[in-house]
């Protein structure tokens, strides 16, 4: 899966969230585990399990967000 900063991050309703600004990675094996999107109000967290599809221009998440 691959997440990168400064992709754009929308919910399984395609509601824009923002984008990513911060991952953290396993410490041995580097891969992403979760990742932060910082919006106006606060910062969301996510795993990667929370992620439905990736591409090069949009994370699509699995959940909705209100």
């Amino acid at each position: 899966m691959d997440i990168k900063p400064g992709v754009p991050v929308v919910d399984k309703n395609g509601k824009e969230l923002g984008s990513v600004t911060h991952l953290a990675r396993d410490g041995w094996s580097g891969e992403v585990k979760k990742f932060i999107i910082t919006t106006t109000d606060q910062d969301l967290f996510f795993s990667v399990d929370d992620v439905a599809e990736t591409t090069d221009t949009v994370i699509k998440l699995k959940v909705a967000i209100e």
